[in-house]
């Protein structure tokens, strides 16, 4: 009965939760004097990723009366939930960040130019995954199951919890091929002004989103064809 609120708020809740439960365990965060700021440039950054490359996957089959009529095409349906899902997600990070600074639990960003190329990022990344997902899930239902179970693991290898950089250099080379970490990253090096990233290559992150494009919009433009 709450409606769209549940948009907001489900995010919210769970960082507010992951928020708690570690300032019990430990008394200060890797970065800064707030939890809930550190946990809320992860969480929030990722939660962001998770729902484009899911909500994207069933597009195609949630929309099956608009891709009857000729002028709609697929990818009008791809952007535009790609569009809703962002733009709900920002009015998440300005009320939640917001929030944060409001009661002085935050400051504002260091570099707003870098947080909001980071978010652009993580977006594009959910919409290149999310797309491939929809061809896939099309060409085989099963995909959904197993692409649930083989993503499952990225929540916790993603630096929501943690900063690559305390990480040993071994660790710190595997972990960065992440890009889903590297947009984090980038999230937090344009947000705290005293922290420098030593996993963080931004020509990698570009050059990745660049690959999954290509790969993400090739399926979609030969499952239309095969389509016709």
């Amino acid at each position: 009965k709450l409606g769209y609120f549940w948009a907001i708020f489900e995010p919210v809740l769970g960082t507010a939760l992951l928020t708690f439960i570690f300032s019990l365990i430990s008394r200060h965060p890797p970065i800064g004097t707030s939890f809930a700021l550190f946990f809320a440039t992860g969480i929030l950054i990722y939660n962001l990723y998770q729902k484009l490359s899911g909500s994207l996957m069933a597009v195609f089959e949630a929309n099956r009366g608009l891709l009857a009529y000729p002028l709609v095409k697929e990818t009008d349906v791809v952007f535009a939930r790609f569009l809703v899902i962002l733009m709900t997600y920002l009015f998440i990070y300005i009320i939640f960040f917001g929030g944060l600074i409001t009661l002085g639990l935050a400051h504002f960003p260091h570099r707003l130019d870098v947080v909001l190329l980071a978010i652009g990022a993580i977006a594009a990344l959910g919409l290149g995954a999310g797309l491939t997902n929809a061809v896939i899930y099309m060409l085989w239902p099963t995909w959904r199951r197993i692409e649930a179970v083989i993503t499952r693991p990225l929540f916790f290898l993603s630096g929501v919890f943690f900063i690559p950089s305390n990480f040993p250099p071994t660790m710190r080379y595997w972990l960065s091929w992440n890009p889903i970490l590297q947009a984090i990253d980038l999230f937090r090096v344009g947000y705290y002004s005293n922290y420098h990233s030593q996993v963080l290559d931004v020509p990698y992150l570009c050059m990745y989103i660049a690959i999954l494009f290509f790969v993400a919009f090739g399926a979609e433009r030969l499952y239309r064809k095969h389509q016709n």
